[in-house]
């Protein structure tokens, strides 16, 4: 239930609301389709909707794209729609707003943050980077606007490995916020790079020892992991990828069960393109489902129709930041279809 439910709000009364809450606080009318309701505002607003994998399955299949986080850049930098509805975290939609500056950004919920990027605030990242003035800063896509502005080049977890080993040998690097994608990428390319103390709340949960026993348990299942895990797990691992890369591996591949160690959204599409496949999640060190991302889970149909027809909360950059930001942006985008990570179309 929302903690207000009344009559239609002003126009005066939502940005109050949006202030106070973090979204529009108005239940819809009983009775009401959302899945209907949402599909006609989109089509009389032109708006798009953009998933994420991670959020709830209702999300992702009335979505008109879903992907991880270089997919949906991609999406966003495409998109002739003039609302942007984005069903993900605060980042994804800045940087959607970011790579189109004149059109509306709708997030369903401002409250939708992301660890990571959380634990790179922009003041400490300042001063450390100023430790290194030689250094080019790669930062991974996981980061607020303010982190991007001062980077060179932003990278995902789909592309970091080509993209760092495609820069010039002569390059001293930073590499923030995620250390454990950081370490992937230094094995991976052999680039030596200093590293930000970040971590990803929902990647750095799951048990080694559990996961250990899980796979003597499932003798021929696979053990399929996103790079933002941690170093133990991930040599133990059959298959190291972003969302997008563990999806397709377990659609192609012959084997049949996967044990997989990423946020369970993900498992929506992969039971959706491969039935005949089981999948088992990766246990935690807790019994909670601490590998669940809060944050994503915060955004529901009742929000996304709310923001949709209210057109709020609206996602405002300022000007500065956005060109200051857009730039590695835009570099990675053109790295990307260079070395063929994405379509050049």
């Amino acid at each position: 239930m929302f903690p207000q439910s009344t009559a239609l709000p002003s126009p005066q009364e939502i940005p109050t609301w949006v202030s106070t809450y973090g979204y529009v606080p108005v239940e819809p009318p009983p009775h009401t389709d959302l899945f209907a309701e949402i599909q006609r505002l989109k089509k009389e607003k032109n708006a798009i909707l953009l998933a994420h994998y991670y959020q709830d399955a209702d999300i992702q299949d009335i979505a008109d794209y879903v992907g991880d986080s270089l997919g949906l850049s991609q999406k966003a930098a495409e998109t002739n729609a003039d609302i942007i509805v984005f069903a993900g975290v605060h980042f994804m939609a800045e940087t959607a707003k970011i790579l189109n500056p004149t059109k509306k950004v709708l997030i369903p919920d401002m409250n939708a943050g992301c660890s990571l990027s959380d634990s790179c605030p922009p003041e400490a990242f300042r001063a450390f980077k100023e430790k290194y003035p030689e250094y080019k800063v790669v930062s991974y896509i996981n980061t607020s606007a303010a982190i991007k502005a001062m980077s060179d080049i932003i990278v995902t977890s789909s592309n970091a490995v080509p993209i760092v080993q495609a820069l010039p040998p002569d390059w001293k690097l930073i590499f923030a916020p995620d250390k454990n994608l950081g370490l992937y990428v230094m094995r991976k390319t052999g680039r030596q790079m200093v590293l930000w103390e970040g971590v990803c709340m929902v990647h750095t949960v799951f048990s080694h020892q559990k996961v250990r026993a899980l796979r003597q348990q499932y003798p021929d299942a696979k053990l399929i992991a996103h790079p933002e895990c941690e170093p133990a797990l991930l040599e133990e691992a059959d298959f190291i990828g972003s969302t997008t890369a563990l999806l397709n591996y377990v659609i192609n591949s012959l084997d049949k069960q996967f044990i997989v160690a990423t946020e369970p959204g993900i498992l929506h599409q992969m039971r959706k393109a491969a039935p005949d496949k089981e999948l088992i999640q990766a246990p935690t060190e807790y019994s909670c489902s601490c590998n669940t991302c809060p944050h994503m889970k915060l955004n529901t149909l009742e929000k996304i129709y709310n923001a949709l027809l209210y057109e709020a909360p609206e996602l405002i950059l300022p000007l500065d930041l956005i060109e200051a930001a857009r730039r590695p942006i835009e570099r990675m985008l053109e790295m990307s279809r260079a070395l063929g990570v994405i379509s050049k179309s």
